[in-house]
């Protein structure tokens, strides 16, 4: 069994750096939105850090949250 999130998917690591030309790998990012911490986990780049956020979790789960927080 994977220790992987349900919502990364394998495409998702064939992905590289475009800076550094390195493979992704998943590790825990924290994001910061209206002054709230969330820690996830996400593919992200070993050397740099830049983290690949996938167009269904920016429209999908980070959409649903956006909004939760705005209404608060």
């Amino acid at each position: 069994m994977s220790n992987t999130p349900d919502h990364i998917k394998p495409e998702d690591l064939v992905w590289k750096c475009f800076r550094c030309d390195k493979p992704l790998v998943v590790d825990a990012i924290l994001a910061v939105y209206l002054g709230n911490n969330i820690t996830t986990q996400l593919p992200q780049c070993p050397s740099c850090h830049n983290v690949l956020v996938s167009e269904e979790l920016a429209v999908g789960k980070i959409a649903e949250v956006e909004k939760l927080l705005e209404n608060k």
